[in-house]
């Protein structure tokens, strides 16, 4: 096996290259992947392109390998081209006590505590020997939900999408806007990787009023509306801002679970004291109004149609997203 990935080294020859990653792979060789892995990163040093099958080594290591090889990986620059970020690969397989002894201290590994988070984990009071590189809680709060992730396979993943609620049609006129920057810049920052890593587009208005009248002040005339609960919103803007929609690198769900906490709390004006109390902050949420929109049109590819309206303050915010092929 050692000749046979020498040579295909040599010959920078990438299908035969993945072909020994999969046999590595059913035969259990970690330590052979870790040196095949290692032949094609040195190879690039030399001018040859072997770069994918390195980083779908790394891939593989950190979604099939026992814990010693899949902590390995959790480092800046390892998979960098992979189907997602490796924080999130090692975490759909591992659990946060097997990755911990064999994870570089580092922000990656910090990360993939954070994913084992969103799955469910609770690591409060686990001491996690990386730099905080997300400022939440290391539980799921109560008014959270069981956030939409990723699933690995060997060469493809599904990223599901949170359903929608039933929309029913609704009269939309425009109301009065507000120059709100803090409110719709938070929402609009869920799709900026649509927008900045893809070909997506994101408008997002505050208005006074209801709901209707945000979307209307996005030149909408028509519109579906249903509503959302704390838990289905903060679902939907996770998703969102987890995904790199059509073409942008996925930046994975304890990312966007970050996002959706920063856009929630800017909505609420909590966001000068970070991270805000997690009660407080699930209390605020709840004086919201949350829906799920649309222009009463198809929708293809990616796509975050939210409005929120606070009754208190009779302010109202609507954020219109897509992202297609």
């Amino acid at each position: 096996m050692a000749d046979r990935i020498a040579e295909a080294v040599e010959r920078g020859d990438l299908d035969e290259l993945t072909r020994l990653i999969d046999a590595l792979c059913e035969a259990r060789e970690w330590d052979a992947l870790v040196e095949l892995r290692d032949g094609c990163a040195r190879a690039v040093e030399r001018g040859k392109q072997l770069w994918p099958a390195a980083h779908h080594a790394e891939y593989r290591l950190a979604l099939e390998a026992p814990a010693p090889w899949a902590g390995s990986v959790l480092v800046e620059g390892a998979g960098r081209f992979a189907l997602g970020p490796l924080s999130e690969v090692a975490a759909s397989t591992h659990t946060w006590a097997e990755l911990a002894p064999h994870a570089p201290a580092g922000p990656v590994a910090a990360l993939a505590a954070h994913e084992r988070v969103v799955r469910g984990e609770d690591l409060r009071g686990v001491p996690i020997a990386s730099p905080p590189v997300l400022e939440l809680p290391l539980a799921l709060e109560p008014w959270e939900p069981s956030y939409r992730v990723a699933y690995y396979r060997s060469h493809t993943a599904d990223f599901p999408s949170p359903d929608l609620p039933a929309l029913r049609a609704v009269d939309v006129e425009p109301a009065p806007q507000v120059d709100d920057r803090a409110g719709t810049d938070g929402l609009l920052a869920l799709v900026a990787s649509w927008t900045a890593g893809s070909d997506g587009r994101a408008e997002a208005r505050a208005a006074r009023g209801d709901a209707r009248g945000a979307i209307a002040a996005l030149g909408i005339r028509r519109a579906r509306l249903g509503l959302l609960t704390v838990a289905d919103a903060f679902a939907h803007m996770a998703w969102a801002a987890a995904s790199g929609g059509a073409y942008g690198r996925r930046r994975g769900a304890a990312t966007g679970r970050f996002d959706a906490w920063i856009a929630g709390a800017t909505l609420v004006g909590l966001e000068d004291t970070w991270p805000p109390d997690g009660d407080a902050l699930g209390a605020a949420l709840a004086d919201l109004r949350w829906y799920a929109w649309d222009a009463a049109e198809p929708v293809t590819g990616w796509a975050l149609h939210l409005a929120v309206e606070d009754p208190k303050r009779g302010l109202a915010w609507a954020l219109a997203a897509t992202d297609a092929r």
